[in-house]
């Protein structure tokens, strides 16, 4: 069985790693120490979303690494756990308080990182939220809009405010977080998958805008990650790892960890001649 309804920006991505890991119910918990002189020693990230999921275990992946990370999330509580659990282990973070749907609150959250830091290496636009299983006839429209106003406003309205700073320090890198559901229709699930459709094609119009500005932009569509996101939506679909695992070719669910590699390589200068791309991060499931 496909799960086809909430938790899909959690439903995402099984990269990079082989059958003979374990499926996992949390992700793990990060090393202990960073890497000062790491691969992004010195690199500013920013990250929206990055109070739970795809988007903390990213924050730990690049603070490990040795960047400076600042990101936001509308959970302040949230916020500040992971910030000081970066900085526990030796990492530099800086949470703020912002909600993507919002243009003042996304400028704000910008402004303030460029403030701090003096300019924004790499982003990361991976603030996002699911929606509850409807027909289209059953949504209310209420929901429709806070869906697309998160998930497809929000990336829109941060690299708005993103790519003047890139512009302006001479380039850098832009990463949104897409899904399998924004390459695929899944029955009952219009908002979250037009959202991620309109992620895709809001990361090829601003890589052409760009590409000899010395900016990339790309975006990463996983399949099912573990996450909060996921356990909600395997809650509302009465299933669970095991049956979702088995629509996809590599068999299991991955961690966030995962997908933050995925983003990571993108970031890099080992991807520097790859933009416009959506990389399938699916495990498979898109070649199916």
């Amino acid at each position: 069985m496909m799960l086809g309804g909430a938790g899909f920006a959690g439903l995402t991505a099984m990269v990079f790693a082989g059958r003979s890991q374990a499926n996992t119910q949390k992700s793990p918990e990060p090393k202990a120490t960073t890497n000062r002189n790491g691969k992004f020693a010195g690199k500013v990230v920013l990250i929206t979303g990055a109070t739970s999921g795809i988007g903390e275990g990213t924050a730990y992946a690049f603070a490990k690494e040795g960047a400076k990370v600042f990101f936001c999330g509308r959970r302040e509580n949230l916020g500040k756990q992971v910030e000081a659990k970066i900085k526990s282990f030796g990492g530099e973070a800086t949470y703020m308080q912002a909600d993507v749907r919002k243009e003042e609150d996304v400028k704000a959250f910008i402004d303030a990182c460029v403030k701090k830091y003096g300019r924004i290496d790499i982003a990361f636009n991976n603030a996002g939220i699911e929606s509850k299983p409807a027909t289209i006839a059953e949504r209310s429209l209420e929901e429709w809009m806070d869906l697309l106003n998160t998930n497809a406003t929000g990336v829109f309205l941060s690299m708005k405010y993103e790519l003047p700073h890139m512009l302006r320090q001479g380039g850098g890198v832009i990463v949104n977080n897409a899904s399998v559901s924004g390459h695929v229709g899944f029955a009952t699930i219009a908002p979250y998958s037009a959202s991620k459709h309109a992620v895709i094609s809001l990361t090829k119009v601003p890589a052409l805008e760009y590409a000899d500005k010395n900016i990339r932009v790309n975006s990463v569509s996983p399949g099912a990650v573990d996450t909060p996101m996921l356990r909600r939506a395997l809650a509302a679909w009465k299933t669970d790892f095991k049956a979702v695992s088995q629509d996809y070719p590599i068999k299991r669910i991955v961690n966030t960890e995962e997908i933050a590699r995925t983003v990571m390589w993108l970031s890099s200068d080992d991807a520097t001649c790859i933009t416009g791309m959506d990389v399938d991060a699916t495990g498979g499931y898109l070649t199916k």
